[in-house]
């Protein structure tokens, strides 16, 4: 028999690629899935349901995506050009050198110096801009103190104890480098609201 003319077996070979494949898709399809959901479960428990905010045993929101708070008793998050809806998240994408945006920049400025009773000058940039998914939960610690006297006065408390409980949540750098120093909007919120029950 000629040794060029040998074929092999088609089936055992077609036999071994869905084996082959079988063992891919449960081992890295399912197990791997799994496995990592569980770890992330047992060890950051937290995080991997969402980061649920709750208020009274209610399910509020998550820390990882801003809410718009609109009543002058809580204090504002950035802009969203996707309306606050996950399912839509997105920026403005317009250039910066688009006329609409900066229109409807100087005219968020304008809007939030008068809401807040200060100049324009003194408007942080992210109460005015989207992030880039439009959902930043975070403004920064200047945007929050900004609000604090619209907030203290809307509900009746001193400023130095608003501006003392903003100071709290305000969140550092990671290990001091990584990141800037950010203040979680939603927290802060249900902070105020269970200090004023």
């Amino acid at each position: 028999m000629n040794a060029s003319n040998h074929r092999p077996d088609d089936h055992a070979s077609w036999r071994a690629a869905i084996v082959l494949a079988a063992i891919v898709l449960v081992a890295y399809g399912f197990l791997y899935s799994l496995a990592g959901t569980a770890l992330g479960r047992m060890f950051f428990p937290y995080a991997a349901t969402g980061s649920l905010l709750e208020q009274r045993g209610k399910v509020v929101g998550s820390a990882l995506v801003a809410q718009p708070f609109a009543d002058a008793r809580y204090f504002a998050p950035r802009p969203s050009a996707a309306g606050y809806d996950p399912m839509r998240a997105s920026g403005s994408n317009a250039a910066r050198s688009n006329p609409e945006l900066r229109k409807r920049l100087d005219d968020a400025v304008s809007a939030v110096a008068a809401r807040e009773g200060v100049a324009r000058e003194a408007v942080p940039g992210d109460l005015v801009t989207e992030s880039g998914g439009g959902l930043d939960p975070h403004i920064s610690p200047a945007a929050a103190r900004l609000q604090v006297a619209r907030v203290a006065r809307a509900r009746g408390l001193a400023e130095d104890d608003v501006a003392a409980l903003v100071e709290r949540y305000v969140e550092r750098p990671q290990f001091g480098v990584f990141g800037q120093a950010r203040v979680n909007v939603l927290e802060l919120n249900l902070a105020l609201d269970a200090r004023t029950r």
